[in-house]
């Protein structure tokens, strides 16, 4: 089960039934090794006995593992964990899904194994109430659990009603028909009646969900009597159960929650954004940072040397490396035993708005520049951004906003706006160069969002004339790019030229064309392309 919710007393009192369960609880968290998981060579006692001691792993004790901060797991835990659920091991999984957005969720690796969904983030303590049955009765219902199961009929209709809501994985029905052999075995019943079937269908199917299908209203013959058009339909092919597929489809669109087709908006816009966090720059260290896996690797007087793991590495190898010299060292270690420390470091992203503030259309880029920035700022503490805002205009450019996370400061410097005058576009990107150079220095990791119509006529110390702002901007271009910086230039003209496609081909960055761009179109458009 996956339960999204926030630790509350409510999710505590839910929590709070799951001892019921056979298995024992085990709470688990995000940043479980393998050697937890699974087991491995407990060094120090190896050490001491001269022989290899194995530490069992939780994988290896039957339990319902209790993830808490599932939004948090990497895709590697995600994998071994379904990998342990796809096993013949008697293990359960409950995660504990606390993310604050639609983009914060547990890992789909995960949420497609498990059968329900529940979303405890609108009950109230006051409404929380205990719902499982007595343990005499789910000891009963364990023991008539063998002898329930569904027809071939049955088992099509679900496979069916999958297909009507988009649900293109099998392990849909499979849960579905799990859930409906349970509730069977809870009622007391001898077999999996429809309307046990139906009520597993609603509470494995809507969270699942990936589109609303369309009833087709069966075609009728006006000159069919109507006695003989029911009897058509009650022997048609097409009917799978007693239960009509029409009234099967209506029963889980009926449970589909209220924001349905918002959630799946969200779903898409976040896979098609997986190929990055948005998050700031990811790099491999062997200093500081977040604890990696050791990897194999040879000292090179740089990275570290992860004694522990080394050890478990050449532990198992000791009997046959001795052999029978007694001579030989109590420990051989091999080059290929050695294991190096990794690290993980995120720095913050900085995204430098560079905003065109000349001709008669300034007013209106700026403003829609200025609430891009707001947009922007709003998730910043989510996804762990700052934003600068740079204008350039007349003849050069000038820091409107500092990087900042701070959406009260932004709002102050950012009521007034000068707009006017000539475009130098070579001067507005040697100030965004200069202030990512300063960017990186300080730890963050630093992107550039170009406003502009790329048509500039003033060219670096003022110089008048496009030939020589064209060369100009072409050369801090071609630097900008030579640093490595990602960049988006975004074409506000009314009708955009060659001129801001030209502009991101030197920077070789991204061209997107936005005439009448609004805020928030220009924030995520920004937030797209400069993410991944």
């Amino acid at each position: 089960m996956t339960v999204r919710a926030r630790p509350s007393p409510a999710r505590q009192v839910f929590e709070d039934q799951f001892t019921h369960m056979p298995l024992p609880l085990r709470r688990i968290h995000p940043d479980l090794s393998d050697v937890q998981l699974f087991g491995g060579v407990n060094v120090a006692a190896s050490l001491a006995d001269g022989q290899m001691v194995r530490d069992r792993g939780i994988s290896e004790v039957p339990a319902t593992l209790v993830l808490a901060m599932a939004e948090r797991a990497s895709s590697g835990l995600a994998a071994r964990l379904g990998l342990l659920l796809d096993s013949a091991s008697d293990h359960a999984l409950l995660l504990l899904d606390e993310g604050a957005g639609p983009e914060e969720a547990a890992h789909e690796t995960l949420t497609e194994r498990l059968a329900f969904h529940v979303d405890l983030s609108e009950v109230r303590w006051s409404d929380a109430k205990p719902l499982m049955p007595a343990p005499g009765d789910l000891d009963a219902a364990r023991a008539r659990l063998g002898d329930q199961h569904l027809t071939e009929v049955q088992l099509a209709s679900l496979v069916t009603l999958a297909a009507a809501f988009g649900i293109d994985s099998l392990r849909a029905p499979q849960l579905a028909a799990n859930a409906a052999r349970s509730l069977a075995a809870l009622d007391g019943e001898n077999l999996v009646t429809d309307e046990l079937l139906q009520e597993a269908a609603e509470l494995v199917y809507p969270t699942r969900a990936t589109r609303i299908p369309e009833v087709e209203e069966p075609e009728t013959d006006p000159d069919q009597p109507e006695a003989e058009q029911d009897n058509a339909g009650e022997t048609g092919e097409n009917t799978l159960t007693d239960i009509p597929q029409e009234m099967l489809i209506d029963a889980v669109r009926a449970m589909l929650p209220p924001d349905f087709l918002t959630r799946l908006e969200s779903r898409a816009r976040t896979k098609r954004a997986a190929t990055g966090s948005g998050a700031g720059l990811k790099r491999v260290a062997t200093r500081r940072g977040r604890p990696l896996p050791p990897r194999p690797g040879r000292l090179d007087g740089r990275a570290r040397i992860d004694v522990v793991a080394t050890l478990r590495t050449a532990a198992p190898w000791q009997a046959l490396r001795r052999g029978a010299r007694p001579e030989a060292p109590r420990l051989i270690i091999h080059p290929s035993d050695i294991r190096l420390k990794r690290y993980e470091e995120r720095s913050d992203r900085l995204v430098i708005f560079a905003v065109d503030a000349s001709g008669s259309a300034a007013m209106a880029r700026m403003a829609e520049a200025k609430g891009a920035v707001e947009c922007m700022l709003a998730q910043a503490y989510a996804k762990r951004d700052q934003v600068a805002l740079i204008g350039f205009r007349g003849e050069g450019a000038e820091i409107l906003l500092s990087p900042t996370r701070s959406l009260v400061q932004a709002k102050k410097q950012l009521s007034l706006l000068p707009g006017g005058g000539g475009t130098p576009l070579a001067s507005g990107l040697q100030a965004a160069l200069q202030m990512a150079e300063l960017g990186r220095v300080r730890g963050t990791s630093p992107a550039l969002a170009i406003l502009t119509d790329g048509r500039a006529n003033i060219g670096l110390g003022g110089v008048q004339g496009r030939a020589q702002a064209r060369e100009d901007a072409q050369a801090m271009s071609q630097a900008v790019a030579h640093q490595g910086l990602k960049s988006v230039v975004i074409d506000t003209a009314n009708r955009p030229g060659r001129e801001g496609a030209e502009l991101a081909k030197w920077l070789r960055g991204d061209y997107l064309p936005l005439p009448r761009a609004d805020a928030r179109m220009i924030s995520a458009a920004t937030d797209a392309a400069l993410t991944g």
